[in-house]
C-alpha cells in the first residue's frame, strides 16, 4: 500500500501546506494511522479514500491547533480560511462515488454476463485477455469479420449499459 500512493498522497499534502517536510510528516501520520486500523483486524474497503481521509482530518487538526497557539497567523497570511475545507481527495475516492462506481462496475458484469456465448467470449477474450482479433477468431475457430461482429455488439451493450446508468445517476440531482 505504502509504495502505490506515497508519491500521490506526499505531492497532494505537499500543495496543501507548501512545505515538503511538513507534508511528508502528515503522509507519515496518515500512513501509521491505516496501517494501525489495518493492523487492529479491521477490514479496509478503499485503503487510498481512508489514506486521503486521515490527510485531511490531520491538515485540518494542524491547523487548529496552529490557530491556537497563534503561529497560523504568518503561514497563512492572505490565505483564504476556506482553504482546508476546499482540500478533498479526489472526487473518486469519496464513498459515494466509489460506492455508484462498484454498482457500475457490477450492472456492466451483468450485461457481459447475458451476452450470448460466442459473442461473450469474443469480448472477453480480447478485452480482457488482451488477445488481438485475429487470435480471438484462430482460438474460437471463427473469421475475423465474426470476431469484428462479436466486439462490435458486446461494445454496444455496454455502452447501453453505461448510458442508461449515466441517466439513472443524473435524475436524482435534478
Amino acid at each position: 500500500m505504502v509504495t502505490h500512493y506515497y508519491r500521490e498522497l506526499l505531492n497532494f499534502l505537499a500543495r496543501a501546506v507548501n512545505n515538503r517536510d511538513t507534508a511528508a510528516d502528515l503522509a507519515q501520520e496518515s500512513y501509521l494511522r491505516v496501517l494501525a486500523l489495518q493492523e487492529s483486524g479491521e477490514a479496509v474497503a478503499e485503503p487510498r479514500a481512508l489514506l486521503y481521509r486521515t490527510a485531511r482530518n490531520l491538515l485540518i487538526d494542524r491547523h487548529r491547533r496552529d490557530a491556537v497557539r497563534g503561529q497560523g497567523a504568518e503561514a497563512d497570511a492572505g490565505a483564504d480560511d476556506g482553504v482546508l475545507e476546499a482540500l478533498a481527495a479526489p472526487a473518486a475516492l469519496e464513498p459515494e462515488t466509489a460506492a455508484m462506481s462498484a454498482q457500475a462496475v457490477q450492472a456492466m458484469l451483468a450485461v457481459i454476463g447475458e451476452l450470448p456465448l460466442r459473442c461473450r467470449e469474443a469480448f472477453i477474450l480480447h478485452k480482457f485477455d488482451g488477445l488481438p482479433q485475429a487470435k480471438v477468431a484462430q482460438q474460437m475457430g471463427i473469421s475475423l469479420t465474426m470476431v469484428e461482429r462479436h466486439i462490435k455488439n458486446a461494445m454496444e451493450a455496454c455502452r447501453r449499459c453505461q448510458q442508461q446508468y449515466d441517466d439513472a445517476a443524473r435524475k436524482p440531482s435534478e
